[in-house]
């Protein structure tokens, strides 16, 4: 569906941000895309959308270039931006003025979300807070039902509760039709959402697999004292949590946090193990 290719880019005047970027988002998935702040993240998010052009290489969705910036293309990509304007107008007036846009719009959908965020359709968008702001943006992403919702840090400015609403939110949003695209550098904030990881790192993606793959060759816990020679990373701040590889080890929760620091610490080791799974099972 969306696919990036062989794709470069950098800022005048500054280092490569994205270098050599090989990447395919699937219908029916929650990636999270991971990175460090400055990693690129923002900046892959809006070559794809055709906001931003790359040096070399293309995103394409359905074939069709983001470059194109086409009607129809965009009809079907909806990006939900970390730092963003929206008008002076009441929710309503909002909705009624930019949903024609999209042809899959429900705007049974999108008051229904409205409600769910505790906002009300008459109240107008600039005298809400940030965190409101960006609920009525997500809530109007998610109703737009493009084949593609991009959501770049799309925690930050959210309390700890709208957090927990947000992931029970997004959870009921994905169908086999869709593929939902989530950057952060908040990865706890995406505990049980998504179902494929991405890292960014050095401007390179340095992992790229599903948590099917992680869980069934990762094992993540305290190890005992004849588990150190496997461990492939570990953290005292994590309790004396450790990734090490599965083997004969019951299948454990994928700790996102600790694998995103591993991957970063330690990318050779871990990629090695899943690398070996996938030429195996061809998955």
């Amino acid at each position: 569906m969306l696919t990036v290719r062989h794709l470069n880019f950098n800022y005048p005047s500054s280092r490569p941000v994205l270098k050599s970027i090989n990447l395919d988002f699937r219908p029916g998935n929650i990636y999270g895309l991971f990175g460090k702040n400055g990693e690129g993240k923002s900046t892959l998010m809006k070559i794809m959308t055709g906001l931003l052009f790359p040096k070399t290489g293309d995103c394409t969705l359905d074939q069709v270039s983001a470059k194109k910036r086409s009607v129809l293309g965009l009809q079907h990509i909806f990006l939900v931006p970390e730092d963003f304007e929206l008008p002076s107008l009441s929710i309503a007036t909002f909705e009624k003025t930019q949903s024609p846009f999209y042809p899959e719009f429900s705007k049974e959908q999108f008051y229904t979300l409205i409600e769910e965020f505790k906002l009300y359709p008459t109240e107008v968008i600039s005298k809400l807070s940030f965190g409101q702001k960006k609920k009525v943006l997500i809530a109007f992403g998610i109703a737009t039902n493009t084949k593609v919702l991009l959501m770049d840090e799309p925690t930050n400015g959210l309390d700890i509760p709208s957090k927990s609403q947000f992931r029970k939110v997004m959870a009921s949003t994905v169908d086999e039709t869709k593929c939902v695209v989530i950057s952060t550098h908040q990865v706890r904030d995406l505990h049980s959402l998504i179902n494929h990881v991405v890292i960014l790192d050095n401007a390179r993606v340095v992992f790229d697999y599903a948590l099917g793959i992680v869980s069934e060759r990762l094992w993540f816990g305290k190890p005992s004292n004849s588990d150190e020679p496997s461990i492939l990373y570990s953290e005292s701040s994590f309790g004396g949590k450790a990734i090490l590889p599965r083997m004969g080890n019951n299948e454990t929760e994928v700790d996102l946090e600790l694998l995103f620091n591993g991957v970063l610490s330690e990318p050779h080791k871990i990629n090695t193990i899943l690398k070996n799974t996938h030429d195996e099972t061809g998955v």
